[in-house]
């Protein structure tokens, strides 16, 4: 019960967030386990996640603000935050793999989301970010297996791997989940 409790949480968060970017006129797009949720994947019980392009980011943090999110700017570089209450709402413009920008969107999916129409970051966006924040600091597969087990029938594979080739921590994620038949074998490359 907590759990759905949490998730209810997140998502009146979310419906918060989102609406303040769309009055604010500031492209946004739902990414990480929301957009994978929307799609029919598990609940998540993290954060928010909204992909933004890098001339919006700090519009797109005061939009939050002035809805009554309160601001943070974390020292990585790559994103802002806002919160709302306990709930965290990432404005990520520069995930691994390369900066938000217009491709990001035009792969994106529009979608009803908790009943507020909203662009959708594409799953094998999702995935890639996802694969390349692997680090041998942090290697935790268990997100990626998640999100590949719930959605392999929407993502493009081959491009997923194209995408992550000089990975090394993606090239072990791919021998597992091949390995676990979640997703097909992978064309080999010279």
């Amino acid at each position: 019960m907590a759990a759905d409790f949490d998730f209810e949480v997140i998502l009146q968060a979310l419906k918060k967030a989102a609406g303040a970017l769309r009055d604010a006129d500031v492209p946004f797009a739902l990414g990480g386990g929301l957009a994978v949720w929307a799609r029919g994947g598990a609940k998540t019980e993290h954060d928010v996640d909204f992909f933004v392009k890098k001339e919006d980011a700090e519009r797109a943090q005061q939009a939050l603000v002035d809805a009554g999110l309160e601001a943070e700017t974390p020292p990585e570089g790559w994103l802002l935050k806002a919160w709302d209450g306990n709930v965290l709402v990432d404005l990520i413009f520069e995930p691994r793999g390369g900066p938000v920008d217009d491709d990001w969107f035009e792969r994106a999916e529009e979608l009803d989301v908790y009943a507020v129409t909203m662009l959708v970051a594409s799953l094998d966006d999702v995935l890639v970010t996802k694969l390349l924040a692997l680090t041998e600091q942090n290697l935790d597969y268990s997100s990626v297996l998640e999100v590949a087990r719930a959605v392999r029938e929407q993502l493009d594979w081959d491009e997923v791997r194209r995408r992550c080739e000089g990975s090394p921590y993606a090239k072990a994620f791919f021998a597992l989940v091949e390995e676990l038949g979640v997703a097909p074998a992978g064309s080999s490359s010279g």
